[in-house]
């Protein structure tokens, strides 16, 4: 009997909803009417958006496909048909980093909230630093850092450490190394951000560079290829 009396309350209860939500629909349907109105038009907006998005990923992405044919040309004299069609070589590789610099300069003008124009990013900071200007390229890290794409910014973080390293930055460096070996990614796993920090420590500091390989010896123990790296990088440190 309790449980009838109760599921006739809430019967009641949702009867009673019910015709409030009538009621109120019929004093303000014109509102509604145009609310529903500006959810069609905000959802058709959206998927604008992403149809616009995709078409500037895809055309970002052949620019910059372009640009890391350059960065990975080959420099040096090359003999007559010995490069494929379409292929090019640079007498220098200053040459060669100046150029692809300009190009993917230009992939991050004209598409720079794309996912290419952040690879664009890390590629052109790699060539400042090959040109000698570190300060621009720690910049450009900085902002592909920022990536909310998770791989991609931590290959600029990895990138943005080695070159704090590399700039005596030390501190900054380790504190980039740590939260990448916490939280690895594909791109970037926790034995690569680790065997980096321990290099980075290699000649100024070779018993910290020694503790870390011992926690990557304890913690790789059935990879024998990590392993091998290790003992590589202990007997290439000073005593």
């Amino acid at each position: 009997m309790d449980r009838l009396t109760r599921r006739e309350l809430k019967q009641d209860e949702f009867r009673e909803k019910m015709e409030s939500l009538e009621q109120y629909a019929r004093k303000h349907w014109r509102p509604l009417t145009l609310g529903g109105v500006v959810v069609v038009v905000a959802v058709g907006l959206v998927v604008g958006l992403k149809r616009y998005s995709a078409r500037q990923e895809a055309a970002a992405n052949v620019m910059l496909g372009a640009a890391l044919k350059t960065f990975n040309a080959y420099v040096g004299t090359v003999a007559p048909g010995t490069l494929s069609p379409g292929d090019q070589s640079f007498a220098t590789a200053q040459a060669k980093y100046q150029k692809a610099l300009g190009e993917f300069q230009q992939v991050i003008a004209k598409y720079p909230r794309t996912d290419a124009a952040d690879y664009a990013r890390i590629h052109a900071a790699f060539c400042e630093a090959q040109l000698g200007k570190d300060t621009e390229a720690i910049q450009l890290l900085e902002q592909a850092a920022r990536n909310s794409h998770r791989e991609i910014a931590s290959l600029a973080k990895f990138a943005l450490a080695n070159e704090y390293a590399k700039t005596g930055k030390t501190a900054e460096a380790e504190k980039i190394y740590q939260e990448l070996s916490q939280h690895p990614t594909l791109a970037v796993p926790r034995a690569t951000a680790l065997m980096a920090m321990a290099q980075m420590y290699s000649s100024q500091q070779p018993a910290r560079a020694r503790q870390i390989y011992a926690q990557l010896e304890k913690e790789y123990t059935g990879h024998p290829t990590v392993i091998a790296a290790i003992k590589q990088q202990l007997a290439a440190l000073p005593n």
